[in-house]
């Protein structure tokens, strides 16, 4: 009769979490540091973006220690796929860029679900370009639409990756312009892509305005075009394709994500940290000083934006489906 009661009364109790996910939100997150992986390799927009706030953050939360990883890999899909399933405890968690965090899913099998990550702040909002070296003899957006008509296939240019934002923005501006297609180069993030661009063999790149802005100003690489509503600050001299006749804006906009799942205390407080450390003057004069354009977006904004740009990538996929 003991025995059938225990029964009864396991059966009928509300469901609580493992022991082992109960002790980690109780302790979180002083049990052990919290680790932040960045899918692309280190030097990239996204790599600098996460090492420079997440100091600010960890210091918003006792006991906070944070510490970032890098898991570059087909274009963001490995390490974004660590993240989407580790343990939704708060100890893992995750850079990531869209419009590639919808991309990917979209044009090849992913272990994730571009929606159902647990969105806890966006950042930055960073335009697209195309840049080539400054010995290029492409002047101007023209030279390349000339030259891209005169030789088929005979110009190459580098992405971080298929579906990247710098990818879409080139198969907008290929259907605008009436070309035909280019020779696409894609990276595991800017940072090895850069050396190849500035070395001479590739005809050009796209990327942000973050990749641009220094090598610019250096007189190394210049810019053709950028992909903004307006004029950038820090690239002056550079039209718009709109002024060019090309109506495309697109950027690439950065943030953190968790697993999903993660319990709502622990998504509250992370939000809360974030939301803190965007406003702090000093990182706003840093990201400044670092070309970093913020846009910063909180939880339900966050997953807002996010899931308009899902609904954009699957509208545009049934359109014009992008390849390698």
């Amino acid at each position: 009769m003991q025995r059938r009661m225990l029964l009864a009364a396991a059966l009928t109790a509300p469901r609580l979490a493992s022991p082992r996910l109960a002790r980690a939100q109780a302790a979180w997150p002083a049990e052990r540091p919290v680790e932040v992986i960045v899918p692309f390799p280190p030097g990239g927009g996204v790599d600098i973006m996460t090492r420079l706030v997440m100091p600010l953050v960890a210091a918003r939360i006792p006991g906070m220690v944070a510490v970032v990883s890098n898991r570059p890999g087909a274009a963001s899909q490995i390490g974004l796929e660590a993240v989407f399933n580790a343990a939704p405890d708060g100890y893992t968690l995750g850079a990531t860029s869209t419009p590639a965090h919808s991309a990917i899913p979209i044009e090849r099998p992913a272990r994730y679900r571009a929606l159902d990550f647990t969105f806890l702040a966006n950042i930055v909002e960073d335009p697209n370009c195309f840049y080539v070296r400054s010995e290029s003899p492409f002047r101007t957006l023209g030279d390349l639409v000339t030259q891209a008509r005169a030789r088929p296939g005979g110009l190459d240019y580098g992405t971080t990756g298929v579906g990247s934002d710098d990818h879409i923005t080139m198969l907008a501006f290929e259907a605008l312009a009436g070309i035909p297609p280019l020779i696409h180069v894609p990276f595991n993030g800017v940072a090895p892509l850069l050396p190849q661009l500035l070395g001479g063999h590739l005809a050009m790149g796209v990327g942000n305005t973050s990749d641009l802005a220094t090598l610019s100003k250096e007189g190394r690489m210049r810019g053709l075009a950028v992909a903004s509503a307006g004029r950038v600050a820090e690239l002056p001299e550079v039209p718009t394709f709109r002024e060019l006749g090309f109506d495309i804006v697109a950027a690439a906009a950065r943030g953190i994500v968790a697993p999903p799942g993660l319990p709502p205390a622990v998504a509250a407080r992370l939000q809360e940290a974030f939301r803190d450390a965007l406003a702090d003057g000093d990182f706003r004069r840093e990201a400044a000083r670092q070309h970093m354009p913020l846009r910063p977006l909180i939880g339900a904004d966050y997953q807002g934006m996010a899931t308009r740009v899902d609904e954009q990538l699957h509208a545009l996929w049934k359109l014009r489906p992008w390849r390698a």
